[in-house]
């Protein structure tokens, strides 16, 4: 396969990924990369254990060898329109079809792209057009917002659109996701799979303003799936819920992965509704959930007013901005047989420690983000950083194989392959890693990854704002808040609403919106003229 030594980039199945030909052959001997995929499991699944119960979503319980017919119909369909290496994207809640759509890409050859429902006509026809999508699904609608109606307009707008399948409901000006189950016609042999090639491309917000596509293959993600089952307390017959959204790197390895690589069944959550999901946990047996501050401090007070303990819960992992030591001390105390524990990654280096598991550790829990799991991690000096303490470099067999355009990978990783995250941190007794903040300038609100930059750009365009700087700051509830600290060009100053509706105007996510508005009449630079940020923040700070 042709490489580029120079770049460290090797071209396998059509697409440039990062190599390294040490870490794939340790990789390899580990058993952590296998020449086997996704696709091979669920066939092998289909035939040995039809029956095993793999999703469960309301009503509907999907058993091996029904996804694996409706996803080798899908798999047909999709060749008949699109040829091997097309990128599929699906925009989708918590539902079932969103599996069988994963894995009919994956047999197919294909490469799946899942975007976050909440994204709206600015952040899609960005991705659509970056990943050059050729299949995309969509709901119809959800919560009274037209998604078919927004792919009408988004595909409009692009030179090469992708075809739409709207999955449950009216199709609109598209066609019905159920119409290709249905298809009659000859079947076409299903392409051999290369493991190293890319398999997944997931948009994450970058502090340039504009997203980045991650690249992932089948065997980054085994290796992934292998460090959760070596340190996850995770046996066959387990139960995951998921309410986290399935397009992020969390939610799609837990709905997707885990039920045919670990034999678990995930239990699928539309909308978060913290009564509704100890109800589920209660009534389905979970014995395990990944997710933000927000999901186990709402979680906490639902089981508490249910009057349970949870009795077959056995790990909650914590993760993103801001998880309080003493939420992590009250959940563990609360839940008798679970281990609660903070963890750290990203969606290019997912899972980069996996907590402390032991609830003898309970200290390593709730004051640290855990041990490092397959990833080694090293800290460099910075200067954003106190003494003590550096920026988080990682790498490890589960990390992303590059960013889907070459140039975005100038300043992210060093010369050794170690991806610099742009988070600081310091070590606890040799072995746990604290994180103490960012580097780079991003917020995470909800678990969600919001770019000022991105925000700021297009903020910048309102007509009473002349200077704008959005910071992120503390907030119990959702771990982070976006606070926009603005010099307005004239009275009445913008309010946070005038905000809200000038992005949705612009076709920007209701999610990115600031809720909190500052009035300034000058913000502080640098002799560079760059707006000096901490300086905002610690004034934030000390204000009650």
């Amino acid at each position: 396969m042709p490489s580029d030594t120079k770049t460290g980039r090797k071209l396998i199945a059509g697409r440039w990924v990062r190599w390294n030909d040490q870490r794939a052959a340790d990789a390899n001997a580990r058993g952590l990369w296998i020449r086997e995929t996704l696709a091979d499991a669920l066939h092998r699944a289909s035939q040995q254990t039809p029956n095993r119960l793999l999703l469960v979503d309301g009503d509907r319980r999907i058993d091996c060898q029904t996804l694996y017919a409706q996803a080798s119909a899908l798999a047909q369909a999709m060749l008949a329109r699109a040829p091997v290496g097309s990128v599929v994207s699906f925009m989708l809640p918590n539902w079932h079809e969103a599996a069988v759509i994963y894995l009919a890409a994956t047999m197919a050859g294909m490469v799946v792209n899942p975007i976050l429902p909440s994204l709206r006509d600015r952040e899609l026809q960005f991705i659509l057009k970056d990943v050059d999508s050729r299949l995309m699904f969509v709901p119809s609608a959800i919560r009274q917002y037209d998604y078919a109606a927004m792919l009408s307009r988004v595909k409009a707008q692009l030179e090469t659109p992708p075809q739409v399948f709207v999955v449950r409901g009216d199709a609109g000006d598209h066609a019905p996701y159920e119409s290709l189950l249905q298809e009659e016609g000859p079947t076409k042999a299903l392409p051999v799979l290369d493991p190293d090639s890319v398999r997944m491309v997931l948009y994450t917000s970058g502090t340039t303003g504009r997203p980045k596509g991650v690249l992932h293959t089948h065997n980054s993600l085994h290796a992934l799936i292998c460090q959760l089952r070596e340190h996850w307390l995770v046996e066959a017959g387990d139960k995951f819920l998921v309410p986290s959204p399935i397009s992020h790197i969390g939610g799609s390895i837990y709905a997707f992965e885990c039920p045919l690589l670990l034999g678990t069944t995930a239990v699928l959550m539309e909308r978060w509704n913290a009564d509704e999901a100890v109800r589920l946990m209660d009534a389905e047996g979970c014995t395990h959930m990944a997710g933000a501050t927000p999901f186990l401090d709402q979680i906490l007070a639902a089981a508490d007013r249910a009057a349970t303990r949870l009795p077959r819960l056995k790990l909650f992992v914590c993760g993103g901005a801001s998880v309080p030591p003493s939420l992590i001390r009250r959940a563990a105390a609360y839940f008798e047989r679970a281990v609660v524990t903070r963890v750290y990654g990203s969606t290019e280096v997912p899972v980069t420690t996996v907590g402390a598991t032991l609830r003898t550790d309970a200290d390593h829990a709730a004051d640290t983000d855990g041990r490092a799991g397959l990833a080694e991690i090293k800290l460099i000096g910075h200067n954003a950083a106190p003494a003590g303490e550096g920026e988080i470099h990682a790498r490890g067999p589960q990390m992303l194989v590059g960013y889907l355009h070459a140039e975005d990978e100038a300043t992210s990783f060093d010369a050794e392959g170690y991806f610099r995250t742009g988070d600081l941190a310091r070590w606890v007794d040799g072995a746990y890693l604290v994180v103490t903040g960012r580097a780079k300038d991003i917020i995470i609100r909800n678990g969600e990854n919001i770019s000022p930059k991105e925000v700021e750009d297009i903020l910048i365009g309102h007509p009473g704002i002349a200077e704008i700087a959005i910071v992120g700051l503390p907030d119990p509830r959702t771990g982070e808040r976006c606070c926009a600290v603005i010099v307005p060009r004239q009275s009445p100053a913008p309010d946070v609403a005038s905000l809200r509706s000038f992005l949705e105007g612009q076709g920007v996510a209701t999610f990115k919106a600031p809720e909190q508005v500052v009035i300034w009449e000058a913000l502080p630079k640098n002799d560079a003229g760059k707006v000096v940020k901490h300086q905002i923040r610690a004034a934030l700070a000390q204000k009650p």
